[in-house]
């Protein structure tokens, strides 16, 4: 029977998740398992994979095929590397502590990688969200100025609309007690 470590899909629609396992290559892609490895979830930025380790590096020593998925999934988890120091360790070219040193400096190397990328990552983020907020309050300044001489518009006209109205009253009026004058006389 030839064994493949693959992903079940599970989750809904539009939010998959899913399950590393260790299937008959004859079974159906969400069918019956041998062993469950783990759980992948793509959906988080970045993705979550949680994995049993151990068991993972004893399928892949013994033989199991993979899928160019779950091949990329446990070469990032380590258990490529694992298996291939095991391996080193079965032939004598290394004892069981020197692998175990190769792997903890490569686990160490990974975490600071991870590390600076996720410090970079949030740097740029509030880089981003900075020049964001300066747009936006240049944005909002050009507005308020827009608006602000809209209404020294609105209020120049409206004086001006008094003025042209109170200079017709003030000739009516002048006109009105020109002629009592002339009576008076």
């Amino acid at each position: 029977m030839a064994t493949k470590i693959r992903l079940q899909r599970h989750g809904r629609k539009s939010a998959p998740l899913f399950h590393i396992v260790v299937a008959d290559s004859r079974s159906k892609r969400d069918g019956k398992y041998i062993e469950r490895l783990g759980s992948y979830n793509p959906n988080n930025d970045p993705a979550t994979v949680s994995l049993n380790f151990d068991s993972a590096v004893k399928w892949v020593g013994t033989g199991a095929e993979m899928s160019d998925t779950a091949r990329s999934i446990l070469s990032k988890e380590g258990v490529l590397l694992k298996n291939h120091l095991v391996g080193g360790v079965r032939k004598g070219a290394l004892t069981e502590d020197q692998a175990d040193a190769k792997f903890a400096a490569w686990q160490t190397e990974k975490s600071t990688k991870a590390d600076s990328l996720n410090k970079s990552n949030d740097e740029a983020k509030v880089k981003a969200e900075k020049e964001a907020l300066a747009n936006e309050t240049k944005i909002k300044e050009a507005r308020e100025a827009a608006v602000a001489a809209k209404l020294l518009e609105a209020q120049a006209a409206v004086e001006a609309a008094e003025v042209e109205a109170a200079a017709p009253a003030e000739e009516a009026v002048t006109e009105e007690e020109a002629p009592t004058e002339e009576a008076a006389e």
